[in-house]
C-alpha cells in the first residue's frame, strides 16, 4: 500500500534537491559496518581518484555503439542472420539484468574497490576477446563484458557519492558526461579506428579494450591500497515486492531502457538502410548520444521542484519517441534534427527514471533496494526491445515497421510515467536484520 506522501521541500530530503545528485543511489547503504572512504595522501591523489571514476565510467557504454556501426559488416562477413543479430545486440542488456543484483553481495564481501577492480579486468577479457574471428567467442565475450558493464553500473555511482560527499554534483555532471561521452565515441570513432588503424571490424572492435586496459592500469594500486573492510548486510527490506508504486518505476525503467537500447543497437544500421554511409551514420549516432547530455544534467533539477513528474516524464517519452519517427520516415535532410531531440528525450528519460528512484523512497535503504528491482526486472524487460527490433527487421526486410514497436513502447513508458510521476511514496519499509 503506498504512502500518501506529498513530497513538498519538507519531504523531498536533501538527496533530492540537489539536484543531479538525486540519480546516485549508494548500493552499498545496507552494510554494516558501513564502508569508509579512502583517505587520499594529497589533492594530486583525490583528482587521481576523481579522474579513474570518471574513465571507468567512459568505459561503460563502448560495448553497445561500438558494436551498433559495425552491424552490417559483421552480419556479412559471419553470415550471421537477423535472429543472430538481435540476440547479440540483445545480450549485453541482458546481462545488466541478470548480473545487477550480484553487485551489493560481491561489494560486501570483497569492498567496492576491488569489485570494480574485477569488473574492469572481465571488461577488459570481453571486448579484447571481440577480436578474435570465432562467431561463438564473440557472444561469449559480449556476455562477459555485458556483466561487468552490469556491476560497474551498480557500484559506481555509490562509490562516486562516498568519495566525493563534498562535490557530489560536480562528479555527478562528470559521471554522466563520461557515460554519453564513451557511448559517443564507440559510435563515432569505431569506423575510422577499422578504416585507419586496424582494417578489420574485428579489430575495431577489440581496440576498445585499450581504454579499459588504460583504467584498469590507474585502477589497480588505488583498489589494492583500499582498506579491506567485510561487512554484513544490516537492514532488509519489507513490502517492495508487492507495491504498485514500485512496480510503476520499475516499468517506467524498463520500458525507457527499451527505448535506449534499441538507439544504441540499430539506430546506425537504421540509418544506413535510409541511405546514409557507415560514417555518416556513425557520426549522427554521436551527435545523439552527446545531446543526452543536456537532459540528463538538467532534468534532475527540474524533476525534484515539480509538484509531482507526470508531465514532465510523458513529455520525454512523447520526444523521444516523435523523433524516432521523424528518423525513420522524415525527409533525410532534417534526420540530424530529429537524432538531436532523440537525445534530448532519451537522455532526459534516462535521467528522470534514475530521479524517481529516490523521489518515491521513503529512505536511502528502500532506495537501494528499489533501484536493485527497477535495474534487475527493468533491464530485463529492456533486453527485448533491440531484440524485437532485429526480428521485425528479419520478418519485414525493412526497419519500418518497428515504428509500431517504439510507438508501443512509447505508451508504455507514459502510462507508468503517469503513476511513477505520483508525489507519493512506496509502500515499503526497511528494517533491521536481527529485527
Amino acid at each position: 500500500m503506498n504512502q500518501t506522501v506529498r513530497q513538498s521541500a519538507a519531504t523531498k530530503g536533501p538527496e533530492a534537491l540537489r539536484g543531479l545528485d538525486s540519480q546516485l543511489v549508494d548500493a552499498e547503504v545496507d552494510s554494516v559496518p558501513q564502508p569508509r572512504p579512502p583517505e587520499p595522501k594529497s589533492r594530486a591523489a583525490r583528482i587521481v581518484l576523481g579522474a579513474s571514476l570518471v574513465l571507468i565510467a567512459f568505459n561503460l557504454r563502448s560495448l553497445f555503439s561500438s558494436l551498433s556501426v559495425l552491424l552490417p559488416e559483421v552480419m556479412h562477413e559471419t553470415g550471421m542472420s537477423t535472429t543472430g543479430a538481435s540476440l547479440l545486440t540483445t545480450l549485453p542488456v541482458l546481462c545488466l539484468g541478470l548480473f545487477a543484483p550480484l553487485a551489493p553481495s560481491l561489494a560486501q564481501r570483497h569492498g567496492a574497490e576491488r569489485t570494480l577492480l574485477g569488473a574492469l579486468v572481465l571488461l577488459v577479457l570481453g571486448t579484447g576477446l571481440r577480436a578474435f574471428d570465432s562467431v561463438p567467442v564473440l557472444f561469449a565475450a559480449t556476455f562477459v563484458a555485458g556483466g561487468a558493464i552490469a556491476i560497474g553500473n551498480v557500484l559506481l555511482p555509490g562509490v562516486v557519492k562516498r568519495d566525493f560527499p563534498d562535490r557530489v554534483a560536480l562528479m555527478t555532471g562528470l559521471y554522466t558526461m563520461a557515460l554519453c561521452a564513451g557511448s559517443a565515441a564507440a559510435a563515432g570513432l569505431t569506423l575510422p579506428i577499422e578504416h585507419l588503424v586496424t582494417g578489420s571490424w574485428r579489430g575495431a572492435l577489440g581496440a576498445w579494450a585499450v581504454p579499459a586496459l588504460i583504467v584498469l592500469l590507474i585502477w589497480t594500486p588505488q583498489a589494492l591500497a583500499s582498506r579491506r573492510q567485510e561487512g554484513h548486510r544490516g537492514f532488509r527490506v519489507v513490502g517492495l515486492w508487492r507495491d504498485r508504486l514500485a512496480w510503476q518505476v520499475t516499468l517506467f525503467m524498463g520500458l525507457q531502457s527499451a527505448l535506449a537500447y534499441c538507439i544504441f543497437g540499430w539506430l546506425a544500421p537504421i540509418l544506413r538502410e535510409r541511405g546514409f554511409d557507415a560514417v555518416t551514420a556513425g557520426f549522427i549516432v554521436s551527435v545523439s548520444v552527446m545531446t543526452q547530455v543536456v537532459t540528463c544534467l538538467a532534468v534532475p533539477s527540474i524533476a525534484v521542484r515539480l509538484k509531482n513528474q507526470r508531465g514532465i516524464n510523458v513529455a520525454l517519452v512523447v520526444a523521444a519517441v516523435v523523433a524516432l519517427l521523424g528518423i525513420l520516415f522524415a525527409p533525410t535532410s532534417t534526420v540530424l534534427f530529429w537524432a538531436v531531440l532523440q537525445g534530448i528525450g532519451q537522455g532526459g528519460l534516462i535521467a528522470a527514471a534514475m530521479t524517481l528512484i529516490v523521489l518515491r523512497s521513503p529512505d536511502s535503504h528502500v532506495a537501494a533496494h528499489l533501484s536493485g528491482m527497477a535495474q534487475g526486472v527493468g533491464y530485463v524487460l529492456a533486453a527485448f526491445g533491440p531484440l524485437f527490433v532485429g526480428l521485425i527487421r528479419g520478418w519485414t526486410g525493412s526497419f519500418s515497421e518497428t515504428a509500431f514497436l517504439f510507438v508501443a513502447l512509447g505508451l508504455g513508458a507514459a502510462i507508468m510515467g503517469v503513476g511513477a510521476g505520483r508525489a507519493l511514496h512506496v509502500g515499503a519499509r526497511a528494517i533491521p536484520v536481527d529485527a
